[in-house]
């Protein structure tokens, strides 16, 4: 079995599958993934994920406001501690910095990093962090308002392997996505060489970022059998291999989803 930790399900293009989400989620499985992750990004989505979770047996889901929606409003302490112990949520975020899209709002941004990092140890949850273009206050909020004990993941990681490195020695995971298959993508794919295998996870990121040979294209969670594919063959390893262990690794990270794991 393979693990999408990263998808985005109320955004897909469904028009292969007459509108139903339901057809996206059987291609998934009918390729081996057994399981995906739908992350809320705004104030807005967030019921919408839930409801996703509730209905759909093999999605999990994760409460946050992305740092690029934090101008359009942030949540509250009591908003993400009451949505942190909602049925199926197994971790905090999209939440993190982004100086790359959005440089007026960094005071907010840091504010709302912060409050998801310390909601997430106080609720015993993972992190699913986003960071371009903010190496160091990424490092220093995780540092200063993280709980290394619940840690979680630097998601669709472009950043450097020093950056990686400081992650992971505070007890963090590195997820890769569609982005590692690019051409263009030589230092990522150092970084992926570099990775240990019990620190890796991968993703879609769909409907963003198809990996090669759909770039361009709309993504679904089917593909992240091609970013395994690409990431096993750069490990010298083979893709059942490749799967397990991100499987299990998915799973110790968010350890609330084993009560929810396809038999």
């Amino acid at each position: 079995m393979l693990v999408d930790s990263h998808c985005h399900l109320d955004r897909l293009k469904l028009e292969p599958y007459d509108g139903k989400l339901q057809g996206a989620i059987d291609a998934a499985h009918e390729r081996g993934i057994g399981q995906m992750l739908c992350i809320s990004i705004s104030l807005d989505n967030v019921e919408t994920v839930l409801d996703i979770a509730q209905q759909h047996p093999t999605v999990l889901a994760s409460v946050g406001v992305h740092p690029c929606d934090v101008s359009a409003g942030t949540a509250t302490r009591e908003q993400l501690t009451a949505w942190s112990q909602r049925d199926k949520v197994v971790a905090i975020g999209e939440t993190g910095l982004d100086y790359y899209h959005e440089t007026e709002s960094v005071a907010e941004q840091k504010a709302s990093f912060a409050l998801h990092l310390e909601v997430a140890g106080e609720q015993g949850l993972p992190v699913v962090v986003h960071t371009r273009a903010a190496r160091q206050d990424t490092l220093d909020l995780i540092k200063a308002h993280g709980n290394p004990e619940h840690a979680g993941v630097l998601h669709c990681f472009t950043e450097s392997w020093e950056m990686a490195q400081a992650a992971m020695e505070m007890n963090y995971y590195i997820s890769l996505s569609g982005i590692v298959t690019f051409k263009n993508a030589k230092e990522l794919q150092e970084v992926a060489r570099k990775m240990p295998l019990d620190r890796l996870l991968v993703e879609t990121d769909s409907p963003y970022l198809a990996p090669v040979p759909y770039r361009g294209k709309p993504n679904e969670p089917k593909n992240v059998r091609e970013v395994a594919e690409f990431v096993a063959d750069i490990k010298g390893i083979s893709y059942d291999e490749l799967a397990e262990i991100t499987t299990r690794n998915f799973y110790k990270l968010f350890s609330r989803a084993q009560q929810h794991r396809p038999q």
